[in-house]
């Protein structure tokens, strides 16, 4: 099978993003979630900025290229994390899970909206199986949420979060289709997002600090060159191959990987209901990837190639 190939890119996809929440929680406490996010992103833009020089491939743009690469990046790596952290300094990271999880039904239909794309039946089924699936997976997590009090504000960041990543998926398949490739586009994105991080963090009044410990520094280089190199390289080539109701699958399956990290490193002890929806989220993953051999109609037939060197 092909590094290149969709099963491949989904693979890759789900298993490092499902891995990053547990890096993320080393990345909680000593610096403010606000900077994290923007130096996460501004190392990640220099070491793909760096690998895409090493192979000659040109991060010449023109000027009108510009405005939709910050786009993609204020809101896949800037208002789209900032969102996750918030909502998880309110809600359990079960809540935000299934949250985020609703992006398999945001996606389709803002491409339906957007660029006229039909809206599978099959696909919105697999969704509810997925989305029910991750929902009994953080049962008791959900069942606390119920309680009142600050996860309200989670739950209102969460969606906002989701809502903000279904945007930049549509704008990351627009710059696809307009012949940006995935690599130097993104080094150009990342590079905006952490702009955007920053300057966030700067209008809140967030104190910068930075914390040189081992575990921050180790789970720093993951998310940065894993988490946000090698993972969003993966999405987004499979964004542009399946289209966004297919990949957004990916946010899913992420969460059912990361509860079997965490039973692995974390002592999560599985229970039957919790098991049933792992069960039902990987039905709903087979559902939605496998008949239709990654073929759906893609929202741009004619695509305008972009040069880069304009």
């Amino acid at each position: 099978m092909s590094l290149r190939s969709p099963s491949a890119l989904f693979a890759i996809s789900t298993a490092i993003w499902g891995s990053t929440w547990l890096a993320i929680k080393f990345q909680l406490g000593v610096v403010a979630p606000e900077w994290s996010v923007a130096t996460r992103f501004a190392l990640a833009a220099l070491l793909l900025a760096a690998w895409c020089a090493f192979m000659r491939r040109s991060l010449v743009f023109g000027a009108r290229a510009h405005p939709f690469l910050a786009l993609q990046g204020m809101l896949l790596c800037g208002f789209n994390y900032l969102a996750v952290y918030w909502a998880e300094q309110y809600a359990t990271s079960g809540l935000v899970a299934v949250l985020f999880s609703t992006i398999v039904f945001m996606n389709p239909i803002g491409a339906r909206l957007v660029f006229g794309t039909p809206i599978s039946r099959r696909m919105l089924f697999a969704g509810v199986l997925g989305v029910v699936g991750v929902a009994m997976l953080f049962l008791p997590e959900l069942s606390h949420a119920g309680e009142g009090g600050p996860a309200a504000l989670g739950i209102a960041f969460g969606l906002a979060g989701t809502a903000i990543a279904s945007s930049g998926n549509l704008m990351a398949m627009r710059n696809h289709a307009a012949g940006i490739p995935v690599l130097t586009g993104n080094a150009w994105a990342m590079a905006y997002g952490a702009l955007t991080a920053a300057v966030v963090a700067s209008v809140i009044g967030a104190p910068w600090s930075f914390d040189w410990r081992a575990p921050y520094l180790a789970s720093l280089l993951y998310l940065a060159v894993f988490g946000s190199v090698v993972a969003f390289a993966a999405y987004l080539t499979l964004l542009g191959q399946v289209g966004s109701a297919t990949a957004a699958y990916v946010a899913v399956v992420t969460p059912v990987v990361a509860m079997l990290l965490s039973s692995l490193f974390e002592g999560y002890r599985w229970t039957p209901v919790a098991a049933l929806g792992g069960l039902l989220a990987v039905a709903g993953n087979w559902l939605a990837l496998a008949p239709a051999r990654f073929s759906p109609r893609r929202p741009f037939s004619r695509r305008p190639r972009y040069r880069s060197s304009a």
